[in-house]
């Protein structure tokens, strides 16, 4: 039967089980492959009984067994919401230490649908995950109330990557590693005040990194003496599935457009209105679209406007590059696998050891 499913039938937490399973493992007592665990076979002499009928000393060198250069053997499932844009160079740093190291990554993909990330984990447990890597789909990066229990109460090592716990939730005992979002927003606008800027405007989209930028941003603000902005206006259709909510091809472009549109309005009144002379906005792919709609209703950038772009995936490629802050996602995915290979490798004293919160500062590229 699966170790995770054993663990609930007796009552005990996942860790001291497979604590247990270990130690019963290496004493030929049980059978352990997979993610499951199984009574030894006896077969009759020439009856082949399946892959549970090797040697006890085979199985215990078997894949569930670090190797004793790294992890050999070990398979590492990874829960994202896609393999593109943000989310490519996170995994493609994941893989390049997983492999590395010998051991293999396997890859669940939710496309921000509710209730996908746990079905995605609970499929790459069921094919043989010895640990998991998850970005679940919590719509502002961290789990709202009675959210996101389940994964402090898996049956292997987990790692949040790239998303938050606030203390006090299951969740928040997790090791994490993640971009420092509020700092990357502190650093664009303490650049632009350095410029003389005294008012600032932050233009992003409701997405999982726009709470960690606003609450960057705004302490900035604050911290240097800078005149507040305009408020950013309120929405008026529902958000897309980008956000995590259910949505439909047609109703997510209208969303999509209407922020669009939202956005274009705010920094025009901010800047013809408003005072506002600089802005970050996320993502650079938002601002090569919004910079030729604003020059057209005669905001001339960067004259009038000076612009910071957050994510740095194409911002150097505009027709007048644009600096950008750059969330440092190979790394995260990096360290994310470094230190859950950590935990398989070092066996129980490494799983009991010390949780880690691991906040990786971006960088800020100015470009002429």
């Amino acid at each position: 039967m699966r170790v995770a499913d054993l663990a609930r039938e007796l009552g005990v937490s996942p860790v001291t089980l497979r604590r247990d399973v270990e130690a019963m493992a290496a004493r030929g007592e049980i059978q352990r492959m997979h993610g499951v665990v199984s009574r030894p076979v006896t077969a009759p002499a020439g009856q082949d009984v399946g892959p549970w009928a090797a040697p006890a000393a085979a199985r215990r060198s078997g894949p569930d067994r670090a190797g004793a250069g790294g992890g050999g053997g070990l398979v590492i499932g990874m829960v994202v919401p896609t393999t593109e844009y943000y989310y490519a160079d996170v995994v493609r740093g994941a893989r390049e230490v997983v492999e590395a190291r010998g051991a293999r990554l396997t890859v669940g993909l939710t496309r921000y649908l509710p209730g996908e990330d746990r079905t995605q984990a609970d499929r790459l447990l069921s094919t043989g995950a010895h640990g998991l890597l998850l970005t679940p789909n919590w719509d502002a990066g961290s789990p709202g109330p009675g959210e996101g229990a389940w994964t402090a109460e898996l049956p292997v090592p987990a790692i949040l990557v790239e998303r938050w716990a606030p203390p006090g939730h299951p969740a928040a005992s997790l090791d994490r590693v993640a971009s420092d979002h509020a700092h990357g927003a502190a650093r664009a606008v303490q650049h632009l005040a350095g410029l003389g800027h005294r008012r600032i405007a932050l233009a992003s989209r409701e997405t999982p990194t726009s709470a960690r930028l606003r609450a960057g941003f705004e302490a900035a603000v604050a911290t240097l003496g800078l005149e507040p902005a305009p408020p950013w206006p309120r929405p008026t259709a529902a958000p897309g599935p980008h956000t995590g909510a259910e949505a439909s091809g047609e109703s997510k472009v209208f969303a999509e457009a209407e922020a669009f549109a939202r956005t274009l309005d705010y920094l025009c009144a901010a800047v013809t209105e408003g005072g506002v002379s600089a802005a970050l906005i996320h993502s650079d792919t938002d601002a090569i679209m919004l910079i030729p709609r604003l020059q057209a209703r005669g905001v001339r950038v960067p004259e009038d406007l000076a612009v910071i772009t957050y994510d740095d995936e194409v911002a150097g490629l505009a027709d007048v590059p644009l600096s950008a802050v750059a969330p440092a996602k190979r790394e995260v995915g990096a360290r994310a696998a470094g230190l859950l290979l950590d935990r398989l490798e070092g066996g129980a004293a490494a799983e009991r050891g010390a949780r880690q919160h691991l906040d990786l500062l971006p960088r800020l590229t100015i470009r002429p």
